[in-house]
């Protein structure tokens, strides 16, 4: 069941993508089949550098968090984590540009992520973040 969400939300994600390049934000999308890739990308990259990024950022987290404890502060770590997947994303696609370099990845990083999460749970069609990484590596939660 889990495949057939992600296979929903691909597209979902990557119409997404366009309105956000649509927004005067600095993101630029070439066309829907980049959207489509970079939807991809952004979530393989997500998937594969998620855990290796919160443990480089884990203590910073810990100490600016009281271990969690303060929420904000572990959104804007997550919000962190976001902003270099679309950064690296863009990087890595001809098509797809952050022509305002930083400032168009915050913001297009933080446009893309809170319209994802509305749209999606509208839809209801999110998948928790441990859940996928468990489908992702074979493990049972």
């Amino acid at each position: 069941m889990e495949a057939l969400v992600w296979l929903l939300q691909w597209p979902i994600r990557a119409l997404i993508l366009l309105l956000v390049a649509w927004l005067p934000l600095g993101v630029e999308m070439a066309s829907f089949p980049i959207a489509l890739l970079s939807a991809v990308v952004i979530g393989l990259l997500g998937t594969l550098l998620i855990w290796p990024l919160k443990f480089v950022l884990a203590p910073i987290w810990a100490i600016t968090s009281l271990g969690g404890l303060v929420s904000p502060v572990s959104f804007l770590f997550n919000w962190l984590i976001t902003i270099i997947l679309f950064g690296l994303a863009a990087w890595l696609i001809q098509g797809f540009r952050l022509k305002n370099g930083l400032t168009s990845a915050v913001l297009g990083a933080l446009v893309y992520s809170v319209l994802s999460a509305m749209v999606l749970r509208l839809l209801g069609l999110e998948v928790p973040l441990t859940k996928a990484m468990a489908l992702m590596t074979g493990h049972v939660v």
